[in-house]
């Protein structure tokens, strides 16, 4: 199955962040079990003050929306509802939505993008905090389900031997504002 970054604006995920000291090695997991590289991409997520949720802008050469998502904060797998909206490069997008709500925090990254299946892997060095792993488990198609979603990030935070302590609750802007 080909995956695809972006076949419907809303859908639901199930996803985990973790503090990762060995990127090398999830890389090498990667590999050896068929993923499929989408790239390196140089992102910068600038996340706006809003009353309902998260709203960011991502800038980056792979990928570039504005994304509004709502999830609560807890360790381990937890479910997201996102709404994109795919946005092109060097708009006016920001300077509006930085004039009408302001800015919250700005999060600078280098991501390395892998799918397996409707699997979605970040392997992430975010500027002044370190490395992270993501998984995330995507129902595109609005067919797959929470139980299969919640499985399939149990199973890679399992195979992928994360420490339940190295688990984050919130988000790199969040991260961003406490540090």
């Amino acid at each position: 199955m080909k995956a695809k970054i972006n076949t419907k604006s809303t859908f639901l995920n199930i996803e985990a962040k973790a503090r990762c000291a060995d990127l090398q090695r999830v890389r090498e997991f990667l590999n050896k079990h068929g993923a499929e590289s989408k790239g390196t991409d140089h992102q910068v997520d600038t996340y706006f003050k809003v009353a309902n949720g998260r709203l960011k802008l991502r800038e980056g050469k792979i990928e570039n929306h504005l994304i509004q998502y709502e999830r609560v904060n807890k360790h381990g797998p937890k479910q997201s509802k996102v709404l994109l909206y795919k946005s092109e490069p060097n708009s006016s997008l920001k300077a509006v939505l930085a004039k009408a709500l302001g800015v919250l925090a700005v999060v600078d990254k280098h991501r390395e993008i892998y799918f397996i299946e409707n699997v979605k892997f970040h392997l992430d060095r975010v500027k002044g905090l370190g490395s992270f792993v993501e998984i995330e488990a995507i129902d595109f198609s609005g067919k797959i389900g929470l139980v299969k979603l919640n499985k399939q990030c149990e199973y890679y935070l399992k195979a992928l031997k994360i420490p339940q302590q190295d688990l984050l609750p919130n988000s790199y802007s969040d991260l961003i504002l406490v540090s």
